[in-house]
């Protein structure tokens, strides 16, 4: 446990940005929840993949710095799957806009 504790007590800004990405990625299943709450229904909501693709950015750039190609390429497979979502969800509302009305 002195590994642990010894992290923290060289903590720099690398380290944080790291744990900001974590933060950050690990929030987006409360965003889920919250919205699933009050919709009475399980939804995965437009903010969800953002909060995923912004909190993996953070995290692929600290995985830069310390140099760790496992943690490199799961956020990279990551990131083409929430920017695919974001994409497919794009083009779904632009075609609704773009449709006649019925």
């Amino acid at each position: 446990m002195t590994w642990f504790v010894g992290w923290f007590a060289t903590i720099n800004l690398w380290k944080i940005v790291g744990l900001g990405g974590q933060l950050v990625f690990g929030s987006r299943f409360f965003v889920q929840w919250f919205v699933s709450e009050r919709q009475g229904r399980s939804v995965i909501p437009v903010a969800f993949w953002y909060i995923s693709l912004f909190g993996s950015l953070l995290t692929l750039v600290y995985a830069f710095y310390i140099q760790e190609p496992v943690f490199i390429i799961s956020q990279l497979g990551g990131m083409v799957v929430y920017s695919r979502n974001l994409y497919l969800i794009r083009r779904e509302k632009k075609a609704a806009q773009e449709a006649p009305a019925a």
